[in-house]
């Protein structure tokens, strides 16, 4: 009986350590230039099931957790932004070559007006048009965040959308709980995070939750955060705010 329970014991600690190797298993990559063929340093890539990120070195290489038909959500400014699967053949057989596509961009003519002043600071700032929004902190950034006009509004919104089930915030909540935790998921992985407070283009929150990027602008507006907040936030910001929406809608729906 003795013999019998250290075998067991020694075959489930083999089972155990095999199946930590496969939920730790990882991909690894090399991102390239798909004109040049030259190496691409910086790049960010997530994974998109799991929520972990990382960033190639100066050769294009990276390695980050996946698991088979897990997604890889590959961004880098001035380029297309790509979405890889992951096969058996990749996990098998290592390093993949993945080529990035520069994007043509045609700046437009910016106008800048400036202030007709008159030098009077009683006069001048009475010219200069002011905004009375609330500013609120998000905890890991170093300076707060405006939400909109009336604060209590934000709260009288999202309970208007739990009584009017053909409100946008009660579909988009009460439909997508997986992909709303997954923004949660995301402030634990420091390589996303960074990745986030430098970016502003809503792109990869857009990917995460599986909608438009129009449709990020219209559920901040129904949290009643302001225009201003909506266009100059960057990407770490909204997502908490959208987060934050969503964590008041959940105790509303259970009183």
């Amino acid at each position: 009986m003795r013999y019998f329970a250290v075998f067991f014991l020694f075959f489930f600690t083999i089972g155990t350590q095999a199946q930590d190797k496969t939920l730790a298993q990882k991909v690894t990559g090399t991102i390239i230039n798909d004109n040049t063929l030259l190496p691409i340093s910086n790049a960010n890539v997530i994974n998109i099931n799991k929520v972990k990120g990382s960033v190639t070195n100066a050769r294009g290489y990276f390695e980050i957790e996946a698991a088979v038909n897990d997604t890889i959500h590959i961004t880098l400014l001035g380029y297309q932004s790509l979405r890889v699967r992951v096969t058996n053949d990749w996990v098998k057989n290592g390093d993949a070559k993945i080529q990035l596509t520069e994007k043509a961009i045609a700046l437009e003519e910016v106008v800048v007006r400036k202030y007709d002043l008159t030098g009077y600071l009683e006069v001048d700032s009475k010219l200069i048009p002011e905004k009375e929004n609330y500013r609120y902190s998000i905890s890991g950034l170093p300076q707060g965040y405006e939400v909109g006009e009336s604060s209590p509004n934000a709260f009288s919104r999202v309970l208007g959308s739990i009584f009017n089930p053909a409100d946008m915030l009660y579909n988009f909540f009460g439909k997508k709980p997986k992909e709303l935790k997954r923004l949660k998921a995301m402030k634990k992985d420091d390589t996303v995070r960074r990745l986030l407070e430098s970016k502003f283009d809503r792109e990869t929150i857009a990917v995460l939750l599986g909608v438009d990027k129009k449709e990020i602008a219209e559920i901040l507006q129904r949290c009643n955060y302001s225009e201003s907040f909506i266009k100059t936030a960057n990407d770490l910001q909204i997502m908490d705010a959208i987060s934050e929406c969503y964590e008041e809608y959940k105790v509303l729906k259970k009183k």
